[in-house]
């Protein structure tokens, strides 16, 4: 099967391109590094030309509401309009466990995004994720000082290995529409997580753990985040993660 994977160079787009090549799949990769810009469009034809199946694990940096959502707007029209296009059969996008219950900035554009492709032209499959276990990390590094700062938030995070993987499985079978959730092995506060990831790898930082002033602060720390129902659940827990990241601090 000929696949497209949609930022394919990030955290989870990456092991999505290494599974689908192991499987005998024949990958494009859809990134500004390799040329193709989802937000004007460009080479996005050329790009899909031949191509059955679409993974879409894009992202953009940003917590705010109206720039996630202009991002995940413009992208998902040009991505899709490209798709139907090219004839491409399947889309299938990642998404985020509880952006319906937490309706903070970013998941609004994340909330817009399923909209968008669950009514679009092109038959598709949404799979809903909860936090990375390389969250951790990045919130150690995100900005410089002793200090990380992490909201009250109950969490059942997943290794990008296990997202990716489960991405795969459900995008070489037929479009289902919206997919039973898929959360990691174990519940825990992620302001604990933070500190674990930071005692065993560092950097060494203090980290706080604060209330967000919000509804949707409130609902993630009582669980908004957490899947509500039966569904896939990753194989690597938080402890193992940790014990085999490689000492550059480069994430695997």
């Amino acid at each position: 099967m000929r696949i497209a994977v949609a930022g394919g160079t990030g955290t989870v787009g990456r092991p999505v391109v290494e599974r689908a090549r192991e499987a005998g799949h024949d990958v494009v990769v859809i990134s500004r590094s390799h040329g193709i810009d989802l937000t004007t469009g460009a080479g996005l034809d050329e790009a899909l030309r031949g191509v059955e199946t679409v993974v879409d694990v894009s992202n953009v940096q940003t917590i705010g509401k109206g720039q996630s959502i202009r991002f995940f707007e413009k992208t998902t029209r040009n991505l899709l309009a490209a798709e139907e296009r090219a004839g491409v059969r399947h889309h299938a996008l990642l998404s985020i466990v509880g952006i319906d219950r937490v309706r903070w900035g970013y998941y609004l554009g994340k909330l817009r995004q399923e909209e968008l492709v669950l009514a679009g032209p092109v038959p598709a499959t949404v799979l809903r994720a909860t936090q990375f276990f390389e969250l951790t990390l990045q919130s150690l590094t995100l900005y410089p000082g002793p200090l990380a700062v992490v909201p009250w938030m109950r969490a059942q995070p997943v290794a990008a290995a296990d997202v990716a993987a489960e991405l795969l499985r459900v995008a070489e079978k037929p479009a289902a529409g919206r997919v039973p959730e898929l959360a990691g092995p174990e519940v825990m506060k992620m302001a604990a997580a933070v500190r674990r990831a930071a005692k065993v790898h560092g950097p060494r930082k203090l980290v706080a753990s604060v209330p967000w002033p919000s509804v949707a602060g409130w609902r993630m720390a009582t669980g908004g985040l957490l899947p509500t129902g039966p569904g896939p659940r990753g194989t690597v827990r938080f402890e193992d993660w940790l014990a085999k990241l490689p000492e550059s601090g480069q994430l695997p």
